[in-house]
């Protein structure tokens, strides 16, 4: 099934296809940014959306469905860049599976933190919108990374440096404990309560999968 962002109306003209226009699509995206720094996502409107970009408010539905699929264009938009890391990473047979894992956290952790450190801060939002907007970022990240850590996980076992019968399982544990506890907002964790996390998965991973105590305290650079 698609998602709603996939879906696109295309045009014919005599006989020729033609591409929605990047550049509003683009805008749609920077005018739902700009109104989130100001109002909750749930009391931003469409009109309000189109108002900001300048467009008419037919013109969003040239692009989306509705007002979630704009988020979650807005989320796909900000973590570009660490998944298509991932899906690169996912590929070098020639790092450790544990290091790729690694490297990807961090681009995604990198992102994160750009994202969050823009010129203009964000309102105090209720818990319950933070909790939306961390459910949605969360969600988006899992499904996305989930393929590229199980073939990371996979190659592993081929070569013996990963010792686990359930690769898709082992993927989906690290990227729930490690996506919460890097984004803080569900769980707010002090610095220690996290390092002592971080700590105990890494304790889990390295016995689950017989690799020697302390070959993987790297991941708490992350």
């Amino acid at each position: 099934m698609k998602k709603e962002t996939d879906i696109r109306i295309t045009i014919y003209q005599e006989g020729e296809k033609i591409m929605p226009d990047t550049s509003k699509y683009n805008q749609i995206l920077d005018a739902l940014q700009t109104l989130m720094v100001s109002k909750n996502m749930r009391n931003i409107t469409v009109s309000e959306i189109a108002q900001t970009a300048g467009i008419g408010k037919g013109s969003i539905y040239y692009y989306f469905s509705s007002k979630e699929a704009i988020l979650e264009a807005l989320i796909e938009r900000n973590y570009k860049l660490p998944l298509e890391t991932a899906k690169d990473l996912a590929t070098r047979t020639d790092i450790p599976p544990f290091t790729r894992m690694a490297m990807i956290f961090q681009a995604c952790r990198n992102s994160s933190i750009e994202y969050q450190n823009q010129d203009t801060e964000p309102i105090s939002i209720s818990a319950k919108e933070q909790a939306y907007l961390h459910h949605k970022y969360l969600n988006y990240l899992i499904c996305e990374l989930k393929p590229e850590l199980t073939a990371i996980i996979e190659q592993g076992i081929a070569t013996g440096e990963i010792h686990f019968d359930y690769p898709a399982a082992l993927a989906e544990i690290v990227l729930i404990v490690l996506t919460v506890k890097m984004g803080n907002s569900l769980l707010p964790s002090t610095q220690e309560n996290i390092e002592e996390t971080m700590r105990a998965l890494i304790s889990l991973l390295e016995r689950g999968t017989e690799n020697p105590e302390g070959s993987l305290n790297f991941l708490l650079a992350l």
